[in-house]
């Protein structure tokens, strides 16, 4: 279960990758095409989509390789048993908040769907269609913080701590 959860974790992290080459080569098409008298229908609506699809699948990974940015000005000084606690009301906190995004992300997918809401640019397309990687995203992150949850649950160390030492500066 770890490997494949690890994978999919990764997944996340290439998708989010092949968003931003999408949109780098969508705005070069842009650029090239202007130079040369046409233009890319809506390419300013596919790089949007692009962008917000590259935001939302790269969550679970920059969770799990401990990314975000945590302040620990306070709570590093305090005791373990009190840093647990603070850690795991956390957890659940960004669990609960998470599984709402969620499940109103894929609320929003289906109104989409059923309404069939179409988007208002030159090339018109479904609009659940772009909507989709953004309920996916965040229901990847939601799966990488109960994961992370149940480590801290079980006493192990969550994905997160193991990251937080691996800043070094270097020297100069």
């Amino acid at each position: 279960m770890r490997a494949l959860l690890d994978k999919l974790y990764l997944a996340s992290g290439y998708l989010s990758g092949f968003c931003i080459v999408l949109i780098t080569l969508i705005i070069t098409a842009q650029i090239v095409g202007r130079m040369f008298g046409f233009i890319v229908p809506s390419a300013e609506d596919f790089s949007g989509y692009a962008l917000a699809a590259a935001t939302f699948f790269g969550l679970a990974y920059t969770f799990r390789e401990g990314g975000h940015i945590r302040v620990t000005l306070v709570i590093q000084h305090w005791r373990e048993g009190s840093r647990y606690i603070q850690e795991l009301l956390v957890l659940f906190f960004a669990l609960l908040l998470v599984s709402f995004m969620s499940f109103y992300s894929i609320h929003m997918v289906w109104e989409s769907y059923i309404f069939e809401e179409v988007s208002s640019g030159y090339v018109s397309i479904p609009i659940w269609i772009p909507q989709v990687p953004v309920a996916v995203g965040i229901v990847m992150l939601n799966i990488a913080i109960l994961d992370d949850v149940i480590a801290l649950l079980r006493h192990h160390t969550p994905s997160y701590k193991a990251h937080e030492g691996e800043i070094h500066l270097e020297e100069t």
